[in-house]
């Protein structure tokens, strides 16, 4: 019988990414613990609601299809985002090859986006923050809740927040701006 994953695991300690990966050697984190890091402190993922997993869908094809071979785009897969982070961001999009992610998860992306539907303030708040900390260029969260995505640029590690946000509504394209030329429409990332 699987255990269910515990929302936080001794919260008053702040792990670090190589204690965290330590953990399943350990027998306290399984493959089968839907979890992440953030922040130092082990958080389980929220259920993926069927409006959760549309869209998860349709931004991956959007992404993957836009983003061809010049990169690499990840549903769902840890990024070490420094030293107390490692979320699973619903698509991220990473500079190389997937042979380079062989071995080792990446430590930086061009873009990360996160579905919102029911974790609309983690991602908007928390994730915000981290992804900034750790210099992601791009994170854009697709809110399903108010059909619309939230665009967050120009990070400020040192403020750990980013320094332009605006909403891009149906009907609107947006470009990812680490790669030229690749851009999706926002219609196709929302469910």
């Amino acid at each position: 019988m699987a255990r269910p994953a515990t929302t936080h695991i001794r919260a008053e300690a702040r792990y670090t990414t190589s204690r965290y990966f330590a953990l399943p050697a350990e027998g306290i984190l399984t493959a089968a613990d839907r979890v992440e890091l953030l922040e130092g402190l082990i958080v389980a993922i929220a259920l993926e609601s069927p409006r959760h997993a549309a869209g998860i869908r349709c931004a991956s094809e959007a992404l993957s299809g836009a983003v061809g071979p010049r990169a690499v785009v990840r549903v769902q897969l840890p990024l070490i985002a420094g030293q107390y982070s490692v979320p699973a961001p619903d698509l991220a999009v990473v500079p190389g090859l997937r042979s380079d992610y062989a071995d080792t998860h990446p430590t930086t992306a061009l873009l990360v986006i996160e579905i919102a539907d029911t974790t609309l303030i983690q991602d908007r708040i928390t994730k915000s923050v981290i992804y900034a900390a750790a210099g992601i260029p791009e994170y854009w969260v697709v809110n399903a809740r108010d059909d619309h995505t939230e665009v967050f640029r120009a990070p400020d590690r040192s403020q750990r927040a980013y320094g332009e946000q605006f909403v891009a509504n149906r009907g609107s394209r947006l470009e990812l701006r680490a790669l030229p030329g690749v851009g999706v429409a926002v219609d196709n990332l929302l469910p």
